[in-house]
């Protein structure tokens, strides 16, 4: 099988119903969510080199399988194709929020992204996850989307964050904090 097709050389690409020039919203949305896929493997391959984080990049690549059924769900130019998201994806995104939120310390200032090479990648994925979920904000306004990608998008990011800041605790390695403002989220411990 030969991986070039020639079909694209016009700038279109083929959707599941049709073909749509390749800087379509759809394939906009679904290209960025990819992007994302491609750093959410850099950083599950940088989480497995450290003992203390082989279950982070376990769930790494089990996110890397949903954001492929998000990128499918996306590529359908009909209705009523068959949908792979459902709420539960979210869901367990919330528990594991609240697990690495519980282990990391607490926030007093704006995070930087940084600290540890691990937790600068799950930086950068949570910035292109925004990116992701504003492709596809773009894509609902014109098209109808499974509302639930959106969901999941928006709760992934805030995972990134959650486990940028339990990899540098399990790695012992401080946050990098915004140190020009005050001590926004609550008063320092002493």
């Amino acid at each position: 099988m030969k991986l070039y097709t020639k079909t694209g050389d016009s700038g279109q690409t083929s959707l599941i119903g049709g073909r749509v020039r390749k800087d379509d919203a759809r394939v906009e949305a679904y290209g960025t969510i990819d992007e994302l896929n491609s750093f959410v493997g850099q950083a599950a391959a940088e989480a497995s080199k450290h003992d203390e984080l082989t279950e982070m990049a376990a769930l790494l690549i089990d996110i890397q399988q949903e954001l492929f059924d998000c990128g499918s769900d996306l590529a359908y130019a009909v209705q009523g194709a068959p949908l792979k998201i459902s709420a539960e994806p979210a869901l367990r995104l919330e528990g594991w929020i609240d697990q690495y939120s519980s282990e990391a310390p607490e926030i007093t200032r704006f995070i930087l992204p940084g600290g540890s090479p691990v937790s600068a990648l799950l930086h950068v994925c949570r910035t292109v996850c925004r990116r992701a979920e504003r492709r596809v904000v773009t894509l609902a306004g014109e098209h109808a989307v499974n509302q639930e990608v959106l969901t999941y998008l928006n709760r992934l990011s805030d995972f990134f964050f959650a486990a940028a800041r339990a990899a540098n605790a399990k790695l012992s390695v401080n946050d990098t904090e915004y140190v020009r403002s005050a001590h926004v989220f609550g008063k320092p411990k002493k």
